[in-house]
């Protein structure tokens, strides 16, 4: 595998050697100071290009950064937009274990977007065409204090959707219910938990995406506690883990809620909890709820 020392010099010379780069910057968890550092982070690098058009059309040129084991073209994706004209992406895993997500983007794209992601570093400006940026942060993606009216939405919107978990269980509807828990109700759960992390940190940290540094900042039990939430494909397996997830969902909604002043729900939770071990008891042949 290649170090990032080596790395950094091939994607430096290529752009140099290059006079259709005018600048490169990087952004993405190489940036990113709270970051877990290992293997697997990849090099989200941005080519600063005075057109797209001859890299789109030259299909062997992005082969200098390696050999690549597979890759994507997401700007090729006949289901999502696209602007070729100012940008455009490709997504690349190497044999030796590294991956690239290598862009290119137009010199006046650049000067209107590079404000957008503050984990932006550059690495390259040949005509001092960019503007100057500050030290890479993940400010913009701390966790952020709630309204009372967003820590209502979220209470209700859990408590809510239990009751779609509920039905797709006594159908042993599993692919149902695993989108409903995960994408939907888990959401919530993720939300609450990382207010719970906001208000031990005074809101000045970050809990990753999907949550995935709760570990961080949770007691052990607590973090297993979550874990122990997700389940596989086992009927009663899952009505355990989701009757747990109900559990800790309310201790850390009356623990957010009487930090911030904001009144929890007791009666909404006690009553979709009802309904959800009402569902779990009910006969497979039951002809009302």
């Amino acid at each position: 595998m290649r170090s990032e020392e080596k790395m950094y010099e091939l994607i430096m010379n290529i752009a140099k050697a290059d006079d259709r780069v005018a600048a490169v910057y990087m952004n993405g968890s190489r940036t990113n100071p709270n970051a877990s550092k290992d293997i697997f982070q990849d090099y989200d690098i941005v080519y600063v290009v005075r057109e797209t058009k001859s890299f789109i059309e030259d299909k062997e040129w992005i082969h200098k950064f390696g050999k690549i084991l597979y890759m994507q073209y997401p700007d090729e994706s006949p289901d999502y937009p696209n602007d070729k004209k100012n940008h455009y992406g490709w997504l690349m895993q190497f044999e030796d274990g590294v991956r690239m997500d290598l862009t290119i983007q137009t010199i006046s794209f650049a000067k209107e977007h590079i404000y957008d992601d503050k984990l932006c570093r550059i690495l390259l400006d040949k005509e001092d065409i960019l503007p100057a940026m500050p030290d890479a942060t993940d400010r913009d993606y701390y966790v952020k204090k709630p309204t009372e009216a967003q820590f209502w939405a979220c209470t209700n919107e859990f408590w809510w959707c239990s009751n779609n978990i509920a039905k797709g269980l006594w159908r042993e509807e599993m692919p149902y219910v695993q989108d409903m828990t995960n994408f939907v109700v888990r959401k919530q759960l993720e939300k609450m938990l990382s207010w719970k992390v906001g208000i031990k940190t005074d809101f000045q940290v970050s809990v990753g995406k999907s949550a995935k540094y709760l570990y961080r900042w949770l007691e052990p039990d607590e973090y297993q506690g979550y874990l122990n939430t997700y389940f596989g494909g086992n009927i009663a397996e899952a009505w355990t883990a989701v009757l747990h997830m109900c559990d800790l969902f309310e201790q850390t909604a009356v623990y957010v809620g009487s930090r911030l002043g904001y009144p929890y729900n007791a009666a909404e939770g006690k009553a979709a909890r009802g309904f959800l071990e009402q569902v779990q008891k009910l006969p497979k042949d039951a002809k009302n709820i």
